[in-house]
């Protein structure tokens, strides 16, 4: 049994993997960063699922970096978050560009305090991609956090991506098994009271239920 700090931001995947690990008997301190995000709604997500699996919880203010963060329609209230396959040309509005190592950043901090074993990261099979969400980023990350925390951290401390290999219906799938409760995750990139159901987030979200063939209890707007 190891100790791992999650960087959990209270979506499906990042809280599907919470409830793997813990399945798995590892002790967990879950790690959520209030960055300015839009969709800030998923803390609440994150806060119940450390609750519910009887973690230790650190919510990490770095609203101040998230203003700097500007041109993502995730960050910046003056970008509209475009309906999905409407995005217009050039880069995707979507992406906060250096965010993950912002993330992964903090949850190192976490992890030396905590003698924790490894940080793990919630990135699946659809994430994947050339940037900072590709596993030479992740093992250049972690290359460079063991040079950055030698002699004050664990000497073989990790970086797991425990669903790497594995597409968003897959994920649900395996959520569905750990019965994670759906209701508690959230996704759309808007924020609103409810889930929009036209975001590039919302349609994937949708979309993956459906080939699960899992009930989906989100209510959409429309």
């Amino acid at each position: 049994m190891s100790r791992i700090v999650a960087v959990v931001s209270g979506g499906i995947d990042s809280v599907t993997m919470a409830h793997h690990l813990a399945a798995g008997g590892h002790r967990l301190h879950l790690v959520a960063v209030d960055y300015g995000q839009r969709h800030r709604r998923e803390l609440d997500c994150a806060r119940a699922a450390a609750r519910r699996l009887g973690t230790g919880y650190d919510e990490v203010d770095l609203t101040a970096v998230g203003r700097l963060m500007r041109g993502s329609s995730l960050t910046d209230p003056t970008v509209p978050v475009p309906d999905a396959g409407r995005a217009p040309v050039g880069p995707n509005p979507d992406i906060v560009p250096n965010r993950n190592a912002v993330l992964l950043a903090v949850a190192y901090t976490v992890a030396v305090v905590e003698r924790a074993h490894a940080v793990a990261f919630g990135v699946m099979a659809d994430d994947v991609g050339p940037s900072d969400t590709s596993p030479a980023f992740l093992d250049a990350f972690l290359a460079m956090e063991r040079i950055a925390t030698r002699g004050q951290g664990s000497a073989d401390l990790g970086l797991l991506a425990p669903l790497i290999t594995l597409h968003k219906h897959e994920v649900i799938a395996l959520g569905e098994e750990l019965k994670v409760p759906w209701e508690r995750t959230w996704t759309c990139f808007r924020g609103e009271e409810l889930h929009c159901g036209s975001c590039a987030a919302c349609v994937e979200r949708r979309t993956a239920f459906v080939t699960a063939a899992v009930e989906d209890p989100t209510e959409y707007r429309c």
